[in-house]
Parts: structure tokens; sequence; C-alpha cells
């Protein structure tokens, strides 16, 4: 975090003030060949700090690679599955896992039983309260690590967060708690998390893994540590500009959703196809990307990253993030148009939304996926039982443990469900959905995501 001052003193004071500098970074520079060899070694105890979608990937990674590996999990209730080789991330088999448990991996909820650690990953969540940032969690577990960080230490941060965070929060804190000074008795970085839940291409170690840290020192650690979990590391400059690539990543994404289900709206009010217009508009082989309407955005990053964004725009600079608040008011109104259309639909063949059985077809934020994390499926269920539809969903993939309490009865995907039901509401595109079947048995269909769209139904596609 300190520089250094010019090599050329003008005057003996300075000479002094030079030279223990050089002394000090000489002594940061021998602590860094230290753990860098512990890591190509791998005799580094690691140490990752919450056990969801983020960390428990990383975790067994790291045993993979031969690292002894203690997860830091608060949940009882999932160390409990764990310990008894039962994962709830989608992305983990039962065999990988036990595969890593005979390898010495550590669940626990219990601090000291995980032990002293070389390098420490903070996977936990970065929700937002009330518009604003809530790093309660992120402060919890620096200030626990900040107990037990030893000489030489590597303290990483990967929960998603406004630029700053890391130099800002988690330096002084872990100063503060240990005793020790950042960059010259421990080492600091921030890599943001990419992992894309059911996502059967890319994963963890075949995305290229943007890292930094707070010096130089840092940032070759960090480096050396992922590029022993990861086919490719992709360093930055500093920890501010790779907590930005996060959110510019998201906020990318999160605008041109917005900007496709507006669009959408609009379209349907024209009476024009509009997933006809994307095909079409997909076949430009350059200057466009693909992006498609839905009931709106999920997940941790989504619904939230760009909120971090601009809070701290607004925070920072005193002036408002246009792009983001705009795709949030288009984004969190999609229930209600999903729900509006669903009305409209009823109506158009005689019958009231309240009373009415309503059949949704997933839960999850996204297909093939056990994460709830801000679902609109969730949102649109809330709604349709306000007005009084009587609401059963089919959902395969519900989690194992720690998932949130389950809104409405869960049902088979069967014809006789299917039929059953006035309106069947598709939110979610899981592969295991029988299409067929939902397009011949289904009296009425509200299709959001556009897969009935080579079947003969009876109904709207969004």
């Amino acid at each position: 975090m300190t520089e250094g001052p010019p090599e050329v003193a003008p005057d003996a004071e300075s000479s002094v003030s030079a030279s223990g500098a050089r002394t000090k970074n000489s002594a940061a520079d021998d602590l860094a060949v230290g753990l860098l060899t512990r890591l190509e070694d791998r005799t580094a105890r690691v140490l990752i700090v919450g056990q969801g979608y983020v960390g428990l990937p990383v975790a067994m990674r790291a045993v993979e690679q031969g690292f002894t590996v203690a997860g830091l999990e608060l949940s009882p209730a999932r160390v409990d599955a764990l310990r008894a080789g039962k994962s709830y991330v989608s992305d983990i088999s039962d065999a990988e896992l036990g595969r890593a448990l005979a390898n010495g991996y550590l669940p626990t909820d219990d601090p000291s039983e995980a032990g002293p650690f070389d390098v420490a990953v903070i996977t936990v969540p970065t929700p937002l309260s009330e518009g604003m940032p809530d790093l309660s969690h992120v402060e919890a577990a620096v200030e626990s690590l900040g107990r037990r960080l030893r000489v030489g230490g590597l303290v990483i941060l990967e929960s998603t967060t406004y630029p700053g965070t890391t130099e800002e929060l988690v330096c002084p804190v872990l100063e503060r708690v240990s005793g020790l000074r950042a960059g010259l008795e421990f080492f600091v970085g921030y890599s943001p998390e990419r992992i894309d839940p059911g996502n059967a291409r890319f994963g963890l170690v075949n995305t290229p893994k943007v890292v930094s840290g707070i010096d130089g020192n840092s940032r070759r650690c960090v480096e050396a540590f992922y590029g022993s979990l990861v086919d490719k590391v992709v360093p930055v400059a500093s920890t501010a500009e790779a907590e930005l690539v996060k959110l510019l990543e998201n906020t990318f994404r999160h605008v041109n959703i917005a900007l496709v289900n507006e669009l959408a709206m609009f379209a349907a009010d024209l009476g024009i196809d509009i997933w006809s217009a994307i095909d079409a508009a997909s076949s430009k082989p350059f200057g466009y990307m693909r992006f498609t309407p839905g009931p709106g955005v999920g997940g941790h990053c989504l619904p939230i990253d760009p909120s971090y964004l601009s809070w701290r725009v607004r925070r920072r600079l005193g002036q408002t993030f246009r792009f983001v608040e705009l795709a949030n008011d288009v984004n969190e109104h999609m229930p209600d148009y999903v729900v509006t259309r669903a009305m409209v639909l009823l109506n158009r063949e005689g019958r009231a939304l309240k009373g009415s059985r309503v059949l949704v077809l997933g839960l999850s934020y996204k297909a093939a996926t056990s994460d709830w994390r801000e679902s609109p499926s969730l949102a649109v269920v809330e709604r349709l039982q306000a007005l009084g539809a009587d609401v059963q969903a089919c959902e395969p993939y519900l989690p194992a443990t720690g998932g949130p309490e389950v809104p409405v009865p869960v049902v088979p995907c069967t014809p006789d469900t299917l039929a059953g039901a006035d309106l069947v509401l598709l939110l979610v595109d899981h592969p295991d959905f029988p299409l067929d079947q939902v397009a011949r048995h289904a009296r009425l269909v509200l299709d959001t995501k556009g897969v009935l769209r080579r079947h003969d139904f009876t109904g709207e596609i969004l």
C-alpha cells in the first residue's frame, strides 16, 4: 500500500528513511517468496470462508490440486450436508465432494477448528439492504480472519462489491485486528468471482480469472494461487480495477436484458414477434450480442451488482448512474408484466385469475440449477397468490439444503397435472421439462422463455 521514497535522497534524514523502506520492502519480498514457494509445493494451507455457489467450487478445486483446505460455513445445516457428502450446489456432485473429503477437505462452522491458514478466500454474500450495500458478512469474515492472520499470509476477497472495498475496508480491518501491516507483513488481493451456476460449458477452471493485489507482491501471490487452480489468470493493476470488472460485466448484462425486456413489451403491443426479430438480428456476425426476454432477472449478481456501482457513483460523485436506474426499473417490473399478461390471457378464455389453477414451471432463477436467489419466479408466484390464484409449481431442481421456503405445493410435471391447470406459466427453461407434453396437454400456456416456439400449443409467448 505504501510506496518507497525516491532512490536519490536529498538529505541524510531522507537517506535513512529510504534505507528503512528498502529494508522493509526486502522483508516483504522475502515473505512473498516464502508464500510463493508454499503455493508451488502445495504446503500452503487454504481456508475458504463461505461454502456456497462460489466458495464450494473453489474449495473442491483447491483440494483437487493438492492443497490442504478448510471450508468455513456458518450454516450448520450446510456443514452437516457437506460432512455427509451431500452437495447442495448443482455444479458439485456428491462424488466430487466425497473425493475431497477423502483427501482432507474439512467443512466446519467453527473458526477455531478451521485452524491457521496461509491463504484465505472470502466468498460470503454481499446483499443490498434498503438500496444500500450490506457488507456485514464481509466485515465479519475479515474480523475473524484478522484474529488468525499470520506474518506472510494472504487474504483474497472474491465477494462482489463496489470499487474501493479491498483498500478501504478489508485492509484497515485486517491491520487493526491483527496488528500487522498490509503489504509489508501480509498480502491482500481481490479476484471477482465468475461462477455461472448450471453452465455446462464454462466453469471455474476454464473461465479466465481476473486477479489483483494491493501491491506487486500481493498481486504475484494472488496470481500464483489462482494460477494453480484455473487455466488462465488475467492480472490487473489495482484491486479497485478488479472490483469494477465484475460490476462492468453484470451491468452490461443487466442493461441489455432490460433493453430486450422492454422491447418485448412494446413488440407485443405492436403485434410483432420479438423472438423472430431476435433470431434475425442474431444472424449478424459482428456488432450484436443475443439477449432474450424473460420474467425478470435473478441470482445474486444481476439484481444486485449494478446497484452497488450505482450506489458508489452516487455516494462518491454525487451523480446518478442513469442506465442502471432505468434497467432496474424495467427488470424489477417484469414479474408484474408477466402476471398482467396471464390475466389478459385468461380473460380471453372467459376466466378470471382469481380462483384459477395456475401451474408454474420453474422456481429457480435460471435453467438447470437449484439456485433460487432473487428469483423472479418467486415474485411472480407471490403476485399470483395475492390476486387469488391457486398456484402449484413444477420444480425438478429443489435445493437439497439451505434454500428458501417453498411458497407453493410442488407437483410432478405429468400430463394430468398439466391438463388440470387453467393456465400453465413457463418461467424457467429447465431441460427436464417435457415440452411435448406441455404443448399437448396444457389447456392454456404463457411461455416467458420462448421454448415452445417450435411446438403447436394453445396460448402465447412473452
